[in-house]
């Protein structure tokens, strides 16, 4: 407060029930990211000097970084008491500051990792005591741990029950099904495994904490999937041509890796990475030129829409017609099916942007280019990187599918036809699982970076 300004003969009458503590704020120098000793010169020369005490002496000498101490008038805290409570006669003897300890008379600020902190973290105290406070926290992270695995100690014997209940059923399925079906004991055991397998996945689930447990409810329901399909396959003796058992799938996946690794190859690499990245360009260049241009609106937009409508069958074909065998006509169709939603996504993230932050950049003369790059991109980070995610899914079933109408000897949509020709069904399901878990991988590397990108929406923050 000045002299003159109303609030200072309130700021002295605290003073005289509490006295005054000066916090001196350490400026950082050179090194920093503050101002350095420009700022605290610039206070010098305020016209409120006057009311400023001189820094403790050797508090500028002690400053790693350099910088000045800035006072800051604070009312002492102590504890009050009224009158006629208790201890009240002896609360006015106590010193200032909490639970009657002295106060400091200097607070030191300074900043760490991005932090404000004190002279005992780091600094004056020196690094030491920072790693005796980090290893204080490993080992109250580590009894927390431990008090987690204390909680679910019923989950995880549970879990162990399922488990071993579940080895026995395998060890009982016998190798070749008898003819009169399968016998009512081994039903039985696996309802009840399959009761528990439910339990464990619903107790897994309403667990709360890291996005590891999401990460591990979602393999623990996969194995448990998995293990019901092997054993329910063996039990019932169903025809491999209707649905193999995941042994022969896994020995199919051994056994012709070579052959799958050419068709990941020719299929993801080549048709769907081209297409994916050209489709999805184009459609954020084009969204981006209609917004520039409003009138281009009434006349690109209606026509971007036809594709979205075209139906792939009639396209393939007609793709492998204009650009031959080859992976470019797979990849003109993994274009045609990935313009339109990255065209939509994008206008609509360009329009999310707010009419009072578009007017602020108005009112800084800013141009269209600088508020582009500066407020409507960033805005529109999340419906962009949502469109990637649907056009990963769409480029992977768009080359498969074009695949069918016309390809070389290699690619996944050309194994998935041949061998189903052949009722090869265990390399078919072997070439769906490699699209499958290259389309969940891609997946999980767009939500990452989803994260990276925009991790200021709520919804990411949220997570």
């Amino acid at each position: 407060h000045r002299a003159g300004d109303p609030g200072h003969a309130g700021l002295q009458r605290r003073g005289a029930q509490g006295g005054h503590r000066h916090v001196p704020v350490l400026l950082s120098g050179d090194g920093g990211d503050g101002a350095g000793p420009a700022l605290a010169a610039a206070h010098r020369d305020r016209t409120d000097a006057h009311l400023r005490r001189q820094p403790a002496p050797g508090l500028l000498d002690a400053a790693p970084a350099g910088g000045a101490a800035l006072p800051v008038p604070v009312a002492a805290r102590g504890h009050r008491r009224r009158a006629g409570g208790r201890d009240g006669g002896r609360a006015a003897h106590r010193r200032a500051g909490w639970a009657g300890r002295q106060a400091a008379h200097w607070l030191v600020l300074r900043q760490h990792r991005g932090h404000l902190v004190g002279a005992g973290d780091v600094g004056l105290a020196g690094a030491g005591a920072h790693r005796r406070r980090g290893r204080h926290r490993a080992a109250g992270a580590a009894a927390a741990e431990a008090g987690v695995i204390g909680r679910h100690k019923g989950l995880i014997a549970l879990l162990a029950l399922a488990i071993g209940l579940a080895a026995v059923v395998w060890w009982a399925v016998p190798e070749s099904p008898p003819e009169d079906g399968p016998d009512t004991w081994l039903l039985l055991g696996i309802g009840v495994v399959a009761l528990l397998a439910g339990w464990s996945v619903k107790r897994f689930a309403a667990l709360d904490g890291h996005r590891a447990l999401a990460t591990a409810t979602a393999a623990l329901f996969g194995c448990w999937v998995v293990y019901f399909w092997q054993v329910g396959v063996t039990v019932f003796d169903v025809p491999r041509v209707l649905l193999p058992a995941p042994s022969f799938i896994l020995q199919a996946l051994v056994d012709r890796w070579d052959t799958l690794a050419g068709d990941f190859v020719q299929t993801v690499l080549k048709a769907v990475l081209v297409g994916w990245v050209l489709g999805s360009g184009l459609g954020f260049a084009v969204g981006v030129a209609i917004d520039r241009a409003p009138f281009l609106q009434r006349g690109l937009l209606p026509i971007a829409s036809l594709t979205s409508t075209v139906p792939l069958v009639a396209v393939a074909p007609i793709a492998v017609m204009w650009f031959g065998f080859e992976w470019p006509s797979k990849a003109a169709v993994v274009v045609l099916m990935t313009f339109f939603p990255m065209l939509v996504s994008t206008l609509a993230g360009l329009q999310s942007a707010g009419r009072i932050e578009r007017e602020l950049m108005h009112s800084y003369a800013a141009s269209y280019g600088r508020t582009l790059l500066d407020l409507r991109l960033p805005m529109a980070m999340p419906f962009i990187i949502s469109a990637l995610k649907i056009n990963a899914t769409l480029a992977l079933i768009g080359a498969i599918v074009a695949e069918f109408f016309g390809s070389p000897t290699v690619g996944l949509g050309f194994r998935i036809s041949t061998e189903a020709a052949r009722m090869n069904m265990s390399l078919v399901w072997g070439a769906i699982v490699v699209a499958a878990v290259t389309g969940s991988v891609a997946y999980a590397l767009l939500v990452q970076l989803e994260r990276k990108v925009a991790f200021w929406h709520p919804s990411i923050r949220s997570k």
